[in-house]
């Protein structure tokens, strides 16, 4: 019988931050925008009031370090206490340097190992797993940056009704390993499927690097969300019921409304902040999770339940106890 894999390691969350662009724009006018018929069945109607977009400073490694000082000082810890950053990054990828070691210079986490991961939109959970794997199998790490960072508006056609549901932001989380909880808090398990028949569902390709979407994208997302639900939850002895917080990865209006109603989860246990901030890529679960933390929802002991999909195709979750 399947196990959790993370349940009784000693690792837990011990920080969360984010950060947002300076230029907030608001959506005002989406009706002069029609769409086509992908995004009448991906998109709905407009649903974002506002969304964040990044100026050239603000770039990806820079966002990173805003949002992974914000979760050190969320954990009490300096930069170099950092073992490992990883940086999940998709909308600016390039041949060399990768993003993270920039980032933990600017950090000034000096002696952590840093590199990037993809996964897309699954990109915080790509991260978590593969941190929890590398502090669990080397004895002098403690702790780990896994943060998320993404320029989402531009991988959107200019002047489409896609650009008006997206935003740049950085989301990160401190990951730590100690002694197991008595409370039982910490990670208990997580969960990252790749399937390559899926590869066209979403796609950015060159010349222009624009997203496009499979018009059964809603449909598909669906049937991934009720696979990682259906495996995360079973195998770790808990029911649907008994999570306190469903943090997924905000993809489209459509979509959020088909996963709460087939996956039967209250209205007031699933939380997105998409309607201000737009669908943030990989940065999205850990900027809400930080939100939560600093506003007071989320309380030592509540059971979160983290489901996402990327394009790749990729799909998985994180279950822990805050």
């Amino acid at each position: 019988m399947d196990t959790p894999l993370w349940r009784g390691s000693g690792l837990r969350f011990t920080g969360f931050g984010h950060y947002y662009p300076r230029t907030h724009v608001r959506n005002e006018a989406t009706e002069e925008v029609a769409g086509n018929a992908v995004d009448a069945a991906v998109i709905g109607r407009i649903e974002v009031r506002g969304r964040h977009v990044a100026e050239e400073d603000e770039t990806v490694p820079e966002m990173a370090r805003l949002a992974a000082a914000d979760a050190l000082a969320d954990a009490g810890l300096e930069p170099g206490d950092i073992d490992l950053l990883i940086l999940s990054n998709w909308t600016d990828r390039q041949f060399v340097p990768e993003h993270a070691p920039t980032a933990a210079r600017l950090l000034g986490a000096d002696r952590a190992l840093a590199f990037d991961v993809c996964g897309a939109c699954t990109g915080f959970v790509h991260g978590t797993q593969l941190a929890a794997a590398l502090l669990k199998t080397t004895p002098h790490w403690t702790n780990a940056l896994v943060v998320g960072a993404d320029r989402f508006s531009r991988r959107v056609r200019p002047g489409s009704k896609g650009g008006l549901i997206v935003g740049d932001a950085a989301g990160a989380a401190v990951l730590t390993r100690g002694e197991p909880d008595p409370a039982g808090r910490g990670l208990v398990d997580s969960l990252l499927i790749s399937d390559g028949d899926g590869a066209g569902t979403v796609t950015v390709l060159p010349p222009n690097g624009w997203i496009k979407s499979d018009p059964k994208l809603v449909d598909i997302a669906v049937g991934a969300h009720e696979t990682v639900a259906g495996t995360l939850l079973p195998r770790s002895g808990v029911k649907m019921a008994d999570v306190d917080w469903v943090v997924p990865h905000p993809g489209t209006g459509p979509m959020h409304s088909r996963i709460r109603e087939q996956l039967e989860i209250p209205e007031d246990r699933f939380v997105t902040n998409f309607e201000e901030r737009g669908n943030t890529g990989s940065a999205s679960i850990p900027i809400v999770l930080s939100e939560m933390a600093k506003d007071g929802r989320l309380r030592p002991g509540q059971l979160v339940l983290t489901p996402t999909v990327g394009s790749g195709w990729f799909y998985g979750g994180l279950l822990f106890h805050a």
